[in-house]
């Protein structure tokens, strides 16, 4: 299977007042083209340390971040690895540069050099897939947060990357902008193909990934698919890390001695696992 993301025993250090703080310490991961993977983590675990790297804004001391191939070391490969890996913030606001919707889509694509005509066809195609086409010619400043975050990720989009990076571009909205992008996040996972990368501290936005990467002290802690990370809720909880309500619903159950499974991610399963109960 083609490797999107190849993270090789990379190091990264932040020095503060002369110390030395190693926030990425001999990191491995890899990541496989159309993949949908979410990295968990608490506050200076490394969660967005990584997404730098993966978008060449920072580069290792030491080992080696590729990107389709792409070493980020080599400075003649930025402008395409930055094409390949889209990234997506968490403020919306910083990343909106026009006073016109489809002209911030535009932004990136007339960056790249674009034909003119390719532009508007990417544009229209960006908003679409992320159900903004409708709202083109409005101002940015009148959106809500959830579509605001839409309109960045389609000004990613238009770029055409096969691979984008979320930083947690939910940490800043409210619950409907939060089911807003991460529908639009899952929507171009499943049917536009692309690889995503979803960093976040929101469990549930966990449960529909393919795998899950726990990361603490810039170190990879925990990996595998949902059901197998967060079935295991003491050691995630020993970490400072919560789980998906339904799993922390389950947990408390059981603890009660009632007889019910102990990986349940969603509100449809509990539901079938409590009217099997006798």
């Amino acid at each position: 299977m083609k490797k999107t993301v190849s993270v090789s025993n990379v190091i990264f250090e932040y020095h503060r007042d002369e110390e030395a703080f190693k926030a990425l310490d001999d990191l491995n991961i890899e990541i496989n083209e159309g993949e949908f993977v979410v990295i968990l983590g608490h506050n200076g675990s490394g969660k967005s340390t990584l997404a730098k790297h993966l978008n060449a804004i920072l580069k290792p001391k030491s080992g080696d971040v590729c990107i389709n191939g792409m070493n980020t070391k080599d400075n003649n490969l930025l402008w395409e690895i930055r094409q390949s890996a889209g990234m997506v913030f968490q403020n919306p606001d910083n990343q909106i540069v026009a006073t016109i919707v489809e002209e911030d889509v535009a932004f990136g694509p007339e960056n790249l050099g674009i034909e003119p005509k390719e532009i508007r066809i990417r544009v229209d195609e960006a908003l679409k897939a992320v159900d903004m086409y409708e709202f083109r010619n409005k101002a940015p400043h009148y959106l809500s947060g959830g579509q605001k975050q839409r309109v960045a990720i389609a000004g990613i989009i238009a770029m055409k990357p096969n691979c984008i990076i979320f930083d947690e571009p939910t940490a800043m909205l409210d619950p409907s902008g939060r089911k807003e992008v991460m529908n639009t996040i899952k929507k171009l996972n499943k049917e536009e193909k692309k690889t995503i990368i979803h960093i976040t501290h929101f469990m549930d936005e966990a449960v529909d990934a393919n795998r899950v990467i726990v990361m603490e002290k810039g170190k990879v802690i925990m990996e595998g698919k949902p059901r197998e990370i967060f079935s295991q809720v003491e050691k995630l909880k020993n970490l400072g890390l919560d789980v998906p309500s339904m799993t922390e619903l389950s947990y408390e159950l059981k603890k009660q001695n009632i007889d019910i499974s102990s990986d349940i991610l969603t509100v449809e399963e509990m539901v079938e696992s409590l009217c099997q109960l006798k």
